[in-house]
C-alpha cells in the first residue's frame, strides 16, 4: 500500500514528516505554523478527491504533534512515539472504523470517538482521531459529534478526511479548520512517477488521465491493463461513428477484460469530450488536454453540436450509475457507445 492510498493502514513516513506530502505547500505551512505556535485546532476537515494525499497530510500532522524530539527535529522517526506511530501501534493516534460500508453511523461515533476521547492520552500530549471517508458520516453521527467538537478536552484533536466537504453539516464546518487538497503541478507529478520507477513513456498518459492526482496516477501505473485499455478506448472514440456495427459490438465485447477498471476510463472519456466542448467554444488548441489529438478533436467539434456533446457526457454518467447498480456490463457499454455513435454521425 502506498503512502497516497486512502486507507489508514501501512504507512512509511520515515523521519520525513511533511516532506512526504507532494505539493500542497499551503497546507504544510498551515500545519507547521499551528504546531510551532501552539495554536492547534481541535477539529480539521481535510477535503479532496481520493489520491490527493489527505491521509498523508493527516498522518504527518499526527506524527509531528506526538513526536518526543526537540521541536526543530520533529518528527524524528526514532523516538518511542515515532516508532509506535510508524509501526501502526500508537495508542493515542486512533483510526475509527465503521461496520457498514456506505455509512458511518451514530453508534460508531459514540463508541469510538465521543466515549473514548474522555479517556486521557496514554503516553502523549494529544489524543488524535483520524476519520477517513468522513463524507459517510450520517447526519445523526455528525450531530452527535458536534458537542465534542464544541467542547473538546484540551488534548483532543479530530481530523475528518472527506472527498466532499459539502456533505458535512455547516455547524461542523463552522467549528473546524477546513483545508482543501489540490492536484500537484506537472513537474512534481513527473518527478514522483520517476522516483517510483514508472516507465518514462507511460508518464504523459498517466498525467493526462490523473490530472495531477498522484494517488490515482500511481494506482494506474501499477495496472498492467491501463495503457492497453486507454488505447482501446481512444481508438473507439476516434472511429466509433464510422466503424461497421458488427465490428463496434466486437470491440465493446473486448472491453469486458477491463471490467474492473472500466469506470476509470469513464473519466478519461469525459476529459476527451470536455476538450471537444471547449475547443468548439473557443477554437483555442492551447486549452486542450489532448493537444496532440487536435485533428481528431477538431473533426468531432465540427460535426457534433453542443446538445450532442452534452448528451454524450450525460450518457457516460448514466453508464457509470448503471454499473454501480449492477446492470449487465455488455448492455451498459453497448447503450453508451450507441449513443456516442448516434451523436457523432
Amino acid at each position: 500500500m502506498d503512502r497516497y492510498d486512502k486507507m489508514g493502514g501501512d504507512f512509511d513516513m520515515h523521519a520525513g514528516g511533511f516532506s512526504e506530502l507532494i505539493g500542497n505547500e499551503q497546507i504544510k505551512e498551515h500545519f507547521l505554523h499551528a504546531i510551532s505556535s501552539g495554536k492547534v485546532s481541535h477539529c480539521y476537515v481535510i477535503s479532496g478527491e481520493d489520491g490527493l494525499g489527505k491521509m498523508t497530510a493527516a498522518k504527518a500532522f499526527a506524527q509531528t504533534l506526538e513526536c518526543q524530539a526537540e521541536p526543530a527535529n520533529r518528527p524524528c522517526g526514532v523516538c518511542h512515539s515515532c516508532t509506535q506511530f510508524l509501526s501502526g501501534n500508537h495508542p493515542d493516534v486512533i483510526f475509527p472504523g465503521h461496520e457498514k460500508p456506505t455509512v458511518i453511523g451514530v453508534d460508531d461515533v459514540r463508541t469510538q470517538i465521543i466515549g473514548d476521547i474522555q479517556i486521557k492520552p496514554y503516553c502523549s500530549p494529544y489524543k488524535i482521531y483520524i476519520v477517513d471517508e468522513a463524507q459517510k458520516l450520517s447526519v445523526q453521527a455528525q450531530n452527535a459529534l458536534l458537542k465534542t467538537i464544541e467542547e473538546p478536552p484540551a488534548y483532543g484533536i479530530i481530523l475528518l478526511l472527506t472527498t466532499n466537504a459539502a456533505s458535512m453539516l455547516e455547524t461542523i464546518l463552522s467549528r473546524s479548520i477546513v483545508l482543501n487538497m489540490k492536484p500537484v503541478e506537472s513537474e512534481a507529478f513527473t518527478s514522483y512517477m520517476r522516483e517510483k520507477g514508472v516507465d518514462e513513456d507511460k508518464i504523459p498518459t498517466l498525467e493526462k488521465f490523473s490530472q495531477g492526482n498522484i494517488g490515482k496516477g500511481l494506482k494506474l501505473a501499477q495496472s498492467d491493463d491501463f495503457i492497453s485499455m486507454i488505447q482501446t478506448i481512444m481508438l473507439l472514440l476516434k472511429t466509433a461513428s464510422k466503424m461497421p456495427f458488427s465490428e463496434l459490438l466486437e470491440s465493446i465485447a473486448k472491453l469486458e477484460e477491463y471490467k474492473l477498471s472500466i469506470k476509470d476510463c469513464f473519466g478519461f472519456m469525459q476529459m476527451w469530450y470536455r476538450d471537444i466542448l471547449i475547443f468548439k467554444a473557443t477554437r483555442d488548441p492551447n486549452l486542450l488536454i489532448f493537444a496532440e489529438e487536435y485533428s481528431a478533436i477538431n473533426k468531432v467539434a465540427q460535426t457534433c453540436g453542443y446538445n450532442e456533446i452534452n448528451r454524450i457526457l450525460e450518457a457516460i454518467n448514466t453508464a457509470s450509475a448503471r454499473l454501480d447498480a449492477n446492470v449487465n456490463f455488455q448492455l451498459t457499454l453497448e447503450l453508451l457507445w450507441l449513443t456516442i455513435r448516434e451523436c457523432q454521425k
